[in-house]
Order: structure tokens, then sequence, then C-alpha cells
């Protein structure tokens, strides 16, 4: 944010849940009112010890799939609600969302360098044609349980960068998630932080001046 025009980006960088599809907080919300769980449960079991709990071994691919499934279920226990950790993993990705593949489209014709960064768990997209091919507009995916660090670690947008061979400052980033904005911006990058799509993608047309929609 704050940046302008002028300014010259040669990459845009892309969260895949809640930017390219719809959020998986959405389906969350669902599970639990399915469940009668209350409202954001899920959510505030991940951002206990964030960086240890087991949400994130599973996206740093410390631990597989049945392990991650007994340790959420414990750690959820203990916050007063038991949940597999597999029905978590059941509501990670959403619908895609048309206009962002529009905007990736746009962009790509006109030369602009796209990578995917992604907190995600393997296998976690099942068969889902219209995720993969969303995910084929990228030149570069960046995989938190492939590389073994996850965002906000400093180290994956290191390798973000390197990998799509560019600067911070020459990046524009869109995430839902403003922990996850803060230290790419501290960085360099131009950051965006995804609440409506609309709203998103008028942003990212204004700092590279072109139109999106």
């Amino acid at each position: 944010m704050g940046s302008t025009p002028r300014r010259q980006h040669r990459a845009v960088f892309w969260d895949f849940g809640g930017v390219i599809t719809s959020s998986p907080f959405e389906a969350f919300n669902r599970y639990e009112e399915r469940h009668g769980i209350p409202r954001d449960f899920i959510r505030s079991v991940n951002a206990v010890e964030p960086d240890t709990n087991a949400w994130a071994r599973i996206e740093r691919r410390e631990v597989g799939t049945d392990e991650f499934d007994r340790l959420f279920a414990e750690e959820s226990e203990r916050l007063g609600h038991r949940i597999p950790g597999s029905d978590v993993l059941s509501c990670l990705y959403g619908a895609v969302r048309p206009e962002m593949v529009t905007a990736l489209d746009r962009l790509r014709d006109a030369g602009y360098l796209l990578a995917c960064l992604t907190n995600n768990v393997v296998g976690s997209t099942g068969d889902r044609p219209d995720v993969d091919d969303a995910m084929s507009r990228f030149a570069h995916i960046i995989e938190s349980s492939r590389v073994g660090v996850r965002k906000p670690e400093r180290a994956f947008y290191e390798i973000a960068c390197a990998t799509a061979g560019v600067e911070p400052e020459e990046v524009v980033f869109l995430d839902d998630l403003g922990i996850n904005l803060k230290p790419a911006a501290a960085m360099g990058m131009t950051t965006i932080k995804v609440v409506d799509p609309g709203s998103a993608l008028a942003e990212l047309g204004a700092v590279l001046g072109r139109e999106l929609t």
C-alpha cells in the first residue's frame, strides 16, 4: 500500500485460499454451525501457539494427515470441542473466484510474472479440476508443505523472491490475512489485503495502472 503506478512492478504474488478461492473461514463457520460449535472456534484453535501447533506443523509437512487428525482433535478438545483434523482439512478450499482468474489472465498477457504463495497441505485439494486450472496460471507455486517454512516466516518470502527471480520492491502481494502481509511489506513488497475481491482488484489495478475487471 502507498505505492503509485510509477513504481516498477514486475511480479504479482497471490495467496490462494481466501484470495483466488473463497475463504476457508466461511467453510469453517458452516461446519461450526452444523455441529453446534461457537462461531470462529476453529480459528481460535489455530491461534493458540500458532508457530508450533498441529496446523503449523502440517503446513510445514512435519506431520502427516493421520497425525494431524489426532493432534488437532486433542488441541480442540482442550479448548472445549473435539474436532477431528480431517474435518478441518475438508474445509480448506472453497469456490474458485472467476474474477480473480480473469485478472490472472490479463496480468499474464501483459507480461507480469505470477506466483502463488500458499500455506497448504499436500493432497488437500483432492480432485479439483477448477483449482488445477487456476493454478496453471502461475509461473511459480511456492507451497509451505514443500519448502518446509510457512507464511508469515520471512524465509518463505525470501524463497518466493529467489524462485521468481525478483526483488521484493518489484512485487505486489495479495493475501487475506494481515499477519501474512506484514513481513512482506517490511521486506519492501507492495501489499494488498483481500477482504472484498472486487475492491482488492480495483486496488491492484490502481497500483499497476491498468484495468483488471
